[in-house]
């Protein structure tokens, strides 16, 4: 694999990024490849006997095969569930591209491939001056955008990859999550975000109901190529 690992950002929060991750990482996993995570920031964590824990992190550590200290995997993590930059404030912290950047380089250091999910979407701050889209360029792997199937995903679709193209990422392609299993004119949607997208790695129809995760055994096999 050319790339030690991929960025996972989304349109918008809540538009299933963990499941991508973690879905991704097994596939990965199933295909022999030695995968590790990373949450590098989270806010919205719950107190455990061992410290504060991401649910996020918790579910990208499952789908690894590469261990790793919490504190690799998730080196920013945060009691309030709002806005990262906001949350660190709150708790007297500052974020440091450098201390993740180590941490995504330890990580690489055992592993094929890096499975790194953001939080928030592209541009969601991380202090007053870094965003999102900061993190990915300093981690410098391709980003896989996951589009939340919603009303008014196009916009934020569309918004997001022409930011990503403009930071000078390198775009990887893209998710097609089915959150909302009300949303009308589906097959329409698709059709635009195709013709400005290109073919999604994945389809996610809706996320299943107990719990599985979906296979994307064939968007892994894509990636790899590369």
């Amino acid at each position: 694999m050319s790339a030690k690992g991929f960025f996972i950002t989304g349109t918008d929060t809540g538009v299933g990024k963990t499941v991508v991750a973690a879905a991704l990482a097994r596939a990965f996993s199933v295909r022999g490849r030695r995968v590790a995570v990373m949450k590098p920031v989270a806010s919205g964590a719950e107190p455990a006997p061992e410290g504060l824990r991401s649910a996020d992190a918790l579910a990208l550590m499952a789908a690894a095969n590469v261990p790793a200290p919490y504190e690799t995997v998730n080196p920013y993590c945060f009691s309030p569930a709002v806005s990262p930059h906001i949350a660190a404030h709150e708790c007297g912290a500052v974020t440091d591209l450098a201390v993740i950047r180590g941490c995504f380089d330890a990580l690489a250091g055992r592993a094929d491939c890096v499975v790194v999910e953001g939080a928030g979407g592209w541009l969601a701050p991380i202090t007053e001056s870094t965003a999102m889209a900061d993190l990915a360029l300093a981690l410098r792997i391709p980003v896989i955008l996951v589009v939340g199937l919603r009303l008014g995903c196009l916009n934020h679709a569309f918004l997001t990859q022409e930011s990503i193209r403009a930071h000078g990422a390198s775009f990887a392609g893209w998710v097609a999550n089915g959150i909302d299993p009300a949303m009308e004119r589906v097959t329409e949607n698709l059709a635009t975000l195709v013709g400005r997208l290109g073919e999604p790695l994945a389809r996610i129809p809706s996320l299943d109901p107990r719990g599985a995760s979906p296979d994307l055994g064939e968007a892994a096999a894509r990636l790899e190529g590369l």
